[in-house]
């Protein structure tokens, strides 16, 4: 998500780290030791990794506890994905922040694979990927509910996660490789192409890959289950009798949760995400209106989502919610337990 502001790099080792400051931006980008406000910006996306991290984790645990993690992989896939994505994005930070010198080939690797935040990327991008899986296999498993339950195999929802992987690191490690370099013992990752058509490219292919198509799958295939349990509920309407009230009673609580789950993916997913796929075409088109700090909080932005979406998927499954309840009623009986005592 970071971007380049003036395409005139020819010999990036005979730049100043001022001059490259004011060229590129970069996630793992140090450009000065002082403690400005882009200090505390920093300390507050690091912050919201560090939660983001915890989120995941949590819903992680309680999935494996309530043994739902081999019932929803692809749920369980993606918290994984996300845990590694803040987990390593605050490494990332953290590092950043201890403005550590970079030198030689130990400097360079732990620029690309740390500081350039190839990692964070790559489970980004798979989690994105991983987003629309879930989609689709719920929209197969309510809409051809028949198809999916004689042919939708283990395998194919395996190879999903696979390809979620494998197509993250991929798109990160593409771009990250040709464009990290260290500067002066600074780590520099950023759209550093020698004119602006790449990255312009880049920028148009990622918009329309990660975040068109994305919301595009949120959209149909809730849409489509909107109506496939809205047309199951006018049929059992049509019945009388105790049993069928209450089969349409069941499937009225369905439709509520599919709608809230609808709104909540694809209106948050819209909101938070859209700042971090907006402003790069900005700064692109105006160098001028680049700011690190503006930068700074669109990730914020961008990264609630990821801490609230765990919690959107994972917290639909009572024996998740159970093992979460549990761990909160431990906390308060710990405490109390405690106040207790001291009195």
């Amino acid at each position: 998500m970071s971007t380049e502001q003036d395409s005139t790099i020819d010999d990036p080792t005979e730049t100043t780290p001022v001059a490259v400051a004011h060229q590129t931006t970069g996630i793992g980008m140090t450009s000065s030791s002082s403690r400005g406000t882009d200090y505390y910006f920093k300390c507050l996306v690091l912050l919201i990794t560090v939660v983001g991290a915890a989120a995941n984790g949590l819903v992680l645990y309680a999935m494996v506890a309530a043994k739902q993690h081999k019932k929803h992989v692809l749920i369980f896939n993606q918290n994984v994905l996300d845990l590694f994505n803040c987990l390593f994005l605050s490494v990332s930070f953290s590092l950043e922040l201890s403005n550590i010198y970079l030198s030689g080939t130990s400097g360079y690797w732990l620029c690309l694979i740390l500081l350039s935040c190839v990692v964070p990327w790559a489970a980004l991008f798979g989690s994105l990927i991983n987003l629309a899986a879930i989609s689709i296999e719920r929209y197969l498993q309510v809409v051809h509910h028949v198809w999916a339950k004689n042919k939708l195999r283990n395998w194919m929802i395996y190879s999903a996660m696979a390809f979620a992987w494998v197509a993250g690191i991929v798109c990160s490690a593409g771009v990250a490789i040709p464009t990290t370099s260290v500067v002066n013992g600074l780590c520099h990752s950023g759209f550093l192409f020698l004119s602006p058509t790449p990255r312009k490219a880049y920028l148009i292919w990622e918009f329309l890959s990660f975040y068109v198509t994305t919301l595009f799958v949120f959209t149909y295939c809730y849409g489509r289950i909107l109506v496939v349990i809205r047309r199951q509920a006018r049929v059992m309407a049509a019945h009388s009798g105790q049993a069928s009230n209450t089969a349409h009673d069941q499937s009225s609580k369905i439709q509520t949760s599919v709608i809230k789950t609808m709104i909540l993916v694809s209106v948050l997913f819209a909101v938070t995400w859209a700042p971090s796929y907006i402003y790069p075409f900005l700064v692109d088109d105006n160098a001028a209106l680049f700011h690190q700090n503006v930068l700074l909080t669109v990730m914020f932005i961008a990264y609630l989502y990821v801490c609230i979406n765990p919690f959107i998927y994972a917290t639909k499954f009572a024996p998740v919610k159970r093992v979460l309840r549990g761990l909160i009623t431990c906390k308060k009986n710990v405490h109390a337990a405690e106040s207790g005592g001291n009195n």
